[in-house]
């Protein structure tokens, strides 16, 4: 019992630590639905924002076409997510993951029969959703989720996990990525060399396609991810990797990362291993 609680404790700690880093909520969309769990809000005439209340605002995208709709992950908590999407669109409803952890593939994905994911997170759903008795299925790097009127890009775009995956809209210039830029406080799982390459697909893309910014997995209302912030940590990843700057050490953290490099206004936590 000591134990448990002890470990309460330390997850308890963590994520407060993390909520204290994140900015100060201010949402300009108008709110459309709220619940004891999650709070909806519009983004424009066919997009969504639900933000739960667990894990730092934890943020889930449902986004509509003329046939059918996505939701971008699914929260860690939220009761009948699936009647109160209903209840903002009358499309059929496909659930995808950024990425697959508990406060974006949590309890809610049971009442969704079918969810979409990266195959390289596979790794984490014994941990994270081991009682899921609906179907997995794999998303494709570069595949268009034709929404019917509205076209969604699928783009692997791994860091944060293996898998993180970001959807973006061309048209709307803008996209959903997820934990893979951090949100303004990046947990980094896999390694600089990988996040590297990530900010440098990001960076092309949104140059290419004019993407204005992206939404990220815990969002604020003003901490979108911009252009400049995927450069600034495509920077901070080279420097890092020459051994150009060294991140301070802390005390172990969230997915057991130890240390943090605080630059122009990002956070990025890493462990040693990271450093390659």
């Amino acid at each position: 019992m000591k134990k448990f609680c002890l470990l309460a404790i330390v997850i308890f700690v963590q994520v407060a630590t993390i909520v204290a880093q994140e900015p100060t909520s201010q949402y300009k969309e108008k709110e459309v639905f709220r619940s004891e769990d999650v709070i909806f809000r519009q983004i424009d005439a066919h997009t969504w924002v639900g933000n739960g209340h667990l894990i730092a605002n934890e943020s889930l995208y449902l986004i509509e076409g003329n046939e059918r709709a996505i939701l971008i992950d699914a929260g860690k908590k939220i009761a009948d997510l699936d009647k109160i999407v209903a209840s903002i669109t009358d499309k059929p409803v496909t659930l995808v993951a950024t990425h697959v952890h508990s406060d974006h593939t949590g309890e809610p994905i049971h009442y969704f029969p079918v969810i979409y994911l990266n195959a390289a997170d596979t790794v984490n759903v014994p941990g994270t959703m081991p009682n899921y008795k609906g179907e997995i299925r794999y998303l494709k790097d570069g595949e268009m989720i034709d929404l019917g009127g509205r076209r969604i890009e699928v783009v692997f775009t791994p860091g944060h996990t293996p898998g993180s995956t970001t959807f973006i809209d061309k048209e709307k210039g803008y996209g959903f990525s997820g934990d893979a830029f951090g949100s303004g406080n990046l947990l980094l799982g896999t390694d600089f060399s990988t996040l590297l390459a990530t900010c440098e697909k990001m960076e092309g893309l949104m140059k290419k396609y004019k993407l204005t910014h992206l939404y990220p997995g815990h969002y604020m209302g003003t901490n979108i991810e911009t252009p400049k912030r995927i450069s600034d940590m495509r920077q901070m990843s080279i420097d890092m990797l020459a051994g150009k700057v060294k991140g301070e050490k802390t005390e172990r953290g969230m997915m057991g990362l130890d240390h943090v490099l605080n630059m122009h206004g990002v956070r990025i936590n890493y462990g040693e291993k990271q450093l390659k």
